[in-house]
């Protein structure tokens, strides 16, 4: 996960992270991920969509570094501008290596 200082730092840079974002609300309706200990990249996004939070406050939280749940604000970053006639829904894909 070349985009993740904590995967780089233990030479695991293949994978992956993907969320599926409402436009309307901007909550997360899904998440996944490929890589290094992503389970706990997970936990993180779990507790946000129990607590019906949007995507924003993962993208602006302090996260510690280096660890792999920093790996969220670069996902979550990349949202693009959505408007309604862009449809309810916007996949994320970040890869995190071209390994």
């Amino acid at each position: 996960m070349a985009a993740v200082m904590r995967a780089t730092t233990m030479s695991e840079t293949r994978g992956f992270l993907k969320a599926l974002v409402e436009t309307d609300g901007d909550r997360i309706l899904g998440f996944t991920g490929f890589g290094v200990d992503v389970g706990e990249v997970l936990s993180s996004v779990q507790i946000a969509m129990a607590a019906g939070l949007p995507y924003t406050a993962l993208r602006d939280a302090m996260l510690t570094h280096p660890t792999l749940v920093e790996g969220l604000i670069p996902l979550f970053s990349s949202v693009p501008s959505m408007s309604k006639a862009d449809g309810d829904r916007a996949v994320l894909n970040h890869p995190i290596s071209a390994n």
